[in-house]
């Protein structure tokens, strides 16, 4: 699932946006949140009195300092209709931003939101530091410390599967802008992220098909990527019957390229 400006643009996000997302058993249901970029790089962890932060998840700390977005409310949420936004982000002066299609459970609908406000954050930290260029900041394309990579592998050693899951089609969606835009440092980078998680997964779930799909420029590599994606869910939750129907799929755009 990535993200689709319905207004603004992605190259040059305005750091505050609307997200909506359609129910997969019913379209006119919308869920929304919005997305907001602090202008000043900040973690919570910093005011914190040290014995509270000790007990903070790792994630928080290895955040401290740079630029995140934030959900508010913290998943998407039931009750605005799409013109309802529409006129919101354009009043506002808001970046509207369609996420595709959601379950009603509420854990995907906070994994989505958290995921995809972390995503646009990746986009504005891109684009604010070409325009600010006089402060060196750390952002998604920059090669990692060794002790941060030691937090992420540490991370990624304690996440379940299906979070992985979630975790890769949100870089899926990183891949296809940075293919989109040419940029290679991004790319590069995502690659290396995707790699990371792909290591600690089983064979069976064909990550290393899907890391070469999404960062692919053939005609039919990003469909690619989203079956091998499905096709990952399906194994997971043990719906086998669905998996033949998938293979066949992914083998006809093969033959494609």
């Amino acid at each position: 699932m990535g993200i689709h400006f319905l207004r603004g643009n992605g190259q040059t996000p305005r750091g505050h946006a609307l997200f909506f997302a359609r129910s997969t058993k019913d379209s006119q249901v919308i869920y929304s949140t919005y997305c907001l970029i602090p202008p000043i790089p900040m973690s919570l962890v910093k005011y914190f009195p040290p014995i509270l932060a000790a007990q903070l998840p790792i994630e928080e700390l290895q955040n401290a300092g740079r630029i995140s977005g934030m959900p508010i409310p913290p998943m998407l949420e039931e009750g605005l209709s799409l013109e309802q936004l529409e006129e919101l982000a354009e009043r506002r002066d808001d970046d509207l931003c369609d996420l595709g299609t959601i379950s009603s459970e509420d854990v995907e609908r906070m994994q989505v939101a958290a995921a995809s406000c972390q995503e646009y954050a990746q986009l504005y930290t891109n684009y604010i530091t070409q325009k600010l260029p006089t402060h060196k900041q750390t952002t998604p394309s920059e090669p990692l410390l060794a002790d941060e990579l030691d937090t992420e592998d540490l991370l990624l050693e304690t996440m379940p599967e299906r979070q992985k899951f979630a975790e890769l089609s949100k870089l899926v969606g990183t891949a296809r802008y940075a293919l989109d835009g040419q940029d290679a440092m991004l790319l590069q980078e995502t690659k290396r992220r995707m790699e990371q998680i792909i290591r600690r997964l089983p064979e069976k779930y064909r990550g290393t098909e899907l890391v070469t799909a999404a960062i692919s420029n053939k005609p039919h590599s990003g469909r690619l990527a989203e079956l091998y994606l499905s096709r990952a869910y399906k194994l997971f939750d043990e719906e086998y019957a669905d998996i033949p129907e998938i293979d066949r799929a992914i083998q006809e755009l093969r033959t494609k390229e």
